[in-house]
């Protein structure tokens, strides 16, 4: 699979660093979660390994406040929530290591391939588009005699499902851009922000805040959101739905979109969040969420409108 020699696991692999802040990093630890990880499966080495973790930790501040210096019991509990054999397979995958190559195609490749179809609404394209998604993780460029893959930038705080999927819908809102005159939302309620896991009282201000302004809107955009992100349908069976042209759809989902992202940032901000911490919440993977968007979305469409909808689709009426 993979033309150029593999990453050694012992290349540019630093020691097991021995604090967090001013906490010692224990052996053990590194051991404990090496394992979790099931790193060994897929080529990555425990210095490697705590070197992602610290990164990580680091850069999230080990899920505490700005300021505050977590304890060596806090950031254990944060290494230990990550979804570490997502982790160390993204990672791996970044290194180049064989092992971990083949458990990536097993895991995702048909479940991409079906999302991509899902997001093209053709068999051709998505398949096309996720060929691309592989080409770009898989790191094909290389800079400076490295290969990059944007694998290492995987934090493990979502899953690496939701990762390739934000991805796959990411570029192909890139593709769309590059061949339409208009250009689609790049926001996506089935595509997950790969890395943001809001906390539980975040969460359900997020639930409150999105049930209520999904309840206000008219029936046709509850139409537009269920059809373009649940049903995932084309622009082109949108327009035939409702006879207006494409590009009318695709401006109506993009004015609908930012205005539902704008409400939403500001009732959560009236709610006493902060605007970093409402940005966050926004990044929720949907599965999170203790509300059903399907039947929220679908529950006040009129009759009028359904019987359009049905007389534009034969399967339907």
């Amino acid at each position: 699979m993979d033309s150029a020699s593999p990453q050694s696991a012992e290349l540019n692999a630093p020691a097991i660093p021995s604090e967090v802040g001013d906490q010692q990093l224990s052996a053990s630890s590194i051991d404990e979660l090496w394992c979790a990880a099931d790193a060994e499966s897929v080529g990555l080495g425990k210095a490697e390994l705590a070197k992602v973790l610290l990164a990580i930790g680091d850069k999230y501040n080990y899920g505490l406040p700005p300021g505050t210096t977590a304890t060596r019991a806090q950031a254990f509990a944060f290494w230990r929530a990550l979804q570490l054999p997502d982790l160390a397979l993204a990672h791996a995958c970044a290194l180049g290591r064989e092992s971990a190559w083949r458990q990536f195609m097993d895991r995702f490749r048909q479940p991409l391939i079906e999302a991509a179809i899902g997001i093209t609404g053709s068999a051709t394209l998505g398949q096309e588009l996720a060929d691309s998604l592989y080409s770009e993780m898989f790191g094909l460029a290389e800079q400076g005699g490295e290969r990059r893959s944007p694998l290492a930038s995987y934090s493990g705080r979502g899953s690496l499902k939701g990762f390739l999927r934000a991805a796959l819908a990411q570029r192909n809102v890139d593709h769309y851009r590059r061949t339409r005159r208009e250009t689609p939302l790049a926001v996506d309620f089935a595509a997950a922000s790969p890395d943001p896991t809001p906390t539980p009282q975040a969460l359900s201000r997020l639930n409150e805040s999105l049930t209520a302004i999904l309840s206000s809107l008219a029936p046709e955009d509850r139409f537009l959101l269920s059809a373009w992100f649940l049903d995932q349908r084309t622009l082109l069976e949108i327009s035939r739905i409702l006879r207006v042209h494409e590009a009318t759809v695709s401006r109506a989902i993009k004015r609908l979109t930012a205005r539902l992202h704008k409400e939403l940032l500001k009732d959560l901000q009236a709610s006493g969040m902060s605007r970093a911490a409402a940005e966050e919440a926004l990044g929720a993977d949907p599965r999170d969420l203790d509300i059903n968007l399907r039947s929220l979305l679908q529950a006040s469409q009129s009759t009028a409108f359904l019987e359009q909808e049905a007389s534009a689709d034969p399967e339907k009426a």
